[in-house]
C-alpha cells in the first residue's frame, strides 16, 4: 500500500479508482506553484520552531531537485500518486528521507490546491490583461489613421449613419479597456492567501500565516478558514472574465468575416492568417476570425461546467472540485493564442477606404440630418420633418441615387421651405463630422477619445 493517506485501509485502491479519482494528468501544470508554495510554508514552519534550520535546508535542497527533475522531464508521474501534490512529496521523501514527511504539518492538500490554484489563476488574470494591451495597442494603430475614413454605422445590420472606421474600432476598444479592468478587478479582490487553513478549520500548531501570504506574493490571508478551502470564485471569475472578452472579440470576428466579404470588401485579411479550399483554388477563407468565433462557445462551455459542479455542493472541501482545474486551463489557453492571433490579423491587415466610401454612398445615411436640418433651420416639429426626410428619401429611390446627392430642386418641390444650405447638411462627410457630441462619431471627438485610450494603455 503506497498511498500516503493509506494508514485507515486495510485493502489496496483498485486500479479503475485510481484512473478515476486521479487529477495528476492535469494538475501536474501547477507544480511551480506548488513547489513555491511548499518553500514558503517551510520558511515559516522553520520559524515557528516547527522545523529546525537543517532539516529546512534538507526540504529546499530536495525541492529544488525535484524541480530540476520536473523541468527536464526526468520526473516520473504516476497516476497512483493521484495529484502532484502527493507525487511532489513522495518524490522528496524519497530524496531527502523522513524529514520530506514534515512538510506537510499544519496544512491540508485543501489549503495547498488551494494556493496552487488561486497563484495561477491570479498570475493568468495578469497575462491576459498584458495581452490584451497589446492587442488594444494595434487597434489603436490602425484607428489612429482612419480617423476620415467613412464608412456606414448600422442599427440592425442596416446602414443607418455615416461614422468613421476609426469611431467604430473605439468601439472594440471600449470593449476590451471594460475586459482588462474586470481582470484587474478579480486579482485585486482574490489576492488572499489560503495557506494555513489546512482541511478547513485551521490548525492547533503555532503558524504565521502573514508570514506566507507575503512570501507568496498575496495581499492578505483570508478571513473564514471554511469558505477558503472550498471557494471557487476566483476560478469562476477568470472563466467569466475570459467568456466575456471572447464575446467581444467574437463580436469583431464577425465583422472581419463580413468585412473581408466580397460584399462589403472594407478589408483584406493577409494571407499569413487565411486559408485556401481543397477543391476551390480561388477561395480565401477568413479562418482565423471564423475560429474565434467558434472557440467563444468552447470557453463559455467552461464556464457552465463550473458553475454547474458549485452549485450544490456543501462546505467544506469537496471532491467535486477536483473538477474546477481542466476548464480553466484550457480557457485560459485559449484567450492567450486567441489574443495573440487577433492582434496579429489585425495588425497585417488591408483596410480598403475606398469600399467603405462607396459603402457610405448606399442607404441615404444623411437622411437623420435632413429631418434635423428641418427642425433647426426650419422650425418644423420633429414628427413632420421625419414625415418630409421620407419623402426625400422616397424621391430619391424614384431618381435611383443617394440622399446625399439629390438636388436642391427636388427637395424644394416636396418642402418649399427647404433653403439652398440644406445641401451642407446631406453631405456624409458633414454629417459625420456634425456628430460633435461627447462620445460622437466626428473625426475631432474620435481622435479625442483615441488619445484616451493611448493614455489608459500607458498607465
Amino acid at each position: 500500500m503506497d498511498k500516503m493517506w493509506s494508514g485507515r485501509f486495510s485493502a489496496t485502491a483498485s486500479t479503475l479508482l485510481d484512473q478515476f479519482n486521479a487529477s495528476i494528468m492535469f494538475d501536474r501544470k501547477l507544480y511551480r506553484e506548488d513547489i513555491e508554495g511548499s518553500l514558503a510554508h517551510a520558511a515559516m514552519l522553520t520559524k515557528q520552531g516547527i522545523l529546525t534550520t537543517e532539516e529546512f535546508h534538507q526540504i529546499s535542497d530536495g525541492l529544488s531537485q525535484v524541480m530540476i527533475e520536473i523541468e527536464s522531464g526526468e520526473f516520473e508521474w504516476k497516476i497512483s500518486d493521484e495529484d502532484l501534490h502527493m507525487a511532489i512529496e513522495k518524490r522528496l521523501t524519497a530524496i531527502i528521507g523522513d524529514t520530506g514527511k514534515k512538510l506537510h504539518t499544519a496544512r491540508s492538500r485543501n489549503d495547498q490546491v488551494a494556493v496552487d490554484f488561486r497563484r495561477y489563476v491570479l498570475r493568468k488574470n495578469l497575462e491576459i490583461v498584458d495581452a490584451l494591451k497589446l492587442l488594444m495597442s494595434e487597434i489603436l494603430v490602425v484607428a489612429h489613421k482612419h480617423t476620415e475614413t467613412l464608412l456606414p454605422g448600422m442599427t440592425h445590420l442596416q446602414h443607418a449613419q455615416p461614422i468613421n472606421f476609426g469611431f467604430h474600432l473605439g468601439a472594440y476598444l471600449s470593449m476590451f479597456k471594460r475586459d482588462i479592468e474586470r481582470f484587474e478587478s478579480s486579482h485585486k479582490r482574490n489576492n488572499v492567501s489560503p495557506l494555513g487553513c489546512a482541511a478547513l478549520a485551521g490548525t492547533p500548531h503555532n503558524i504565521n500565516r502573514d508570514m506566507t501570504a507575503e512570501l507568496l506574493g498575496f495581499d492578505e490571508v483570508s478571513i473564514n478558514c471554511l469558505d477558503t478551502v472550498s471557494d471557487r470564485d476566483f476560478a469562476l471569475e477568470i472563466l467569466f472574465g475570459i467568456s466575456t472578452m471572447m464575446m467581444h472579440i467574437s463580436r469583431l470576428s464577425e465583422e472581419l468575416v463580413m468585412w473581408s466579404s466580397y460584399e462589403f470588401a472594407f478589408v483584406e485579411l493577409s494571407d499569413e492568417y487565411s486559408t485556401g479550399s481543397s477543391i476551390m483554388p480561388q477561395k480565401k477563407n477568413p479562418d482565423v476570425p471564423e475560429l474565434l468565433r467558434g472557440k467563444t462557445g468552447r470557453v463559455y462551455g467552461s464556464l457552465m461546467g463550473l458553475l454547474t459542479v458549485m452549485k450544490g455542493l456543501p462546505l467544506a472541501y469537496n471532491k467535486d472540485t477536483q473538477e474546477d482545474k481542466e476548464g480553466v486551463f484550457d480557457a485560459v489557453e485559449t484567450a492567450e493564442i486567441s489574443l495573440a492571433i487577433l492582434k496579429e490579423a489585425i495588425k497585417t491587415m488591408q483596410v480598403k477606404p475606398h469600399n467603405m466610401l462607396k459603402a457610405s454612398k448606399v442607404g441615404h445615411l444623411s437622411a437623420t440630418d435632413l429631418a434635423d436640418y428641418l427642425v433647426q433651420k426650419c422650425n418644423i416639429p420633429f414628427r413632420e420633418a421625419h414625415f418630409i426626410t421620407g419623402k426625400a428619401v422616397a424621391k430619391s429611390e424614384e431618381l435611383k441615387i443617394d440622399l446625399s446627392d439629390i438636388e436642391l430642386k427636388y427637395l424644394q418641390d416636396i418642402d418649399s421651405r427647404i433653403g439652398g444650405d440644406v445641401l451642407e447638411f446631406l453631405s456624409i462627410t458633414n454629417s459625420m463630422n456634425a456628430r460633435t457630441s461627447a462620445g460622437g462619431t466626428a473625426s475631432i471627438r474620435t481622435k479625442e477619445q483615441l488619445q484616451y485610450f493611448k493614455t489608459f494603455l500607458e498607465k
